[in-house]
């Protein structure tokens, strides 16, 4: 094959694996991201006020986790809480 024909290949081939790590990048972001909820999801997913959410955070009940100044709650965790409960 003549030069320009590698060159072609070679940059393709980094472009699928570019390409495939960005995929594979989305699905982990979004798999994390669909773990971890707000406050609202939270209040939404207990079926209590957010004075709640705010007095069991104050209290340390509640499994929680601190990201750029704001709550967040892994839902296995809150799950496994609901059950020792």
């Amino acid at each position: 094959m003549s030069k320009n024909v590698n060159i072609f290949l070679d940059k393709y081939a980094i472009f699928c694996i570019i390409n495939l790590l960005t995929f594979l990048n989305r699905g982990l972001m979004i798999n994390y991201s669909n773990n971890l909820m707000t406050i609202e999801e939270l209040v939404d997913y207990l079926k209590v006020s957010r004075r709640t959410i705010y007095e069991w955070l104050k209290t340390n009940k509640i499994p929680a986790i601190k990201l750029v100044g704001q709550w967040r709650f892994k839902k296995d965790k809150i799950d496994a809480w609901l059950d020792s409960h």
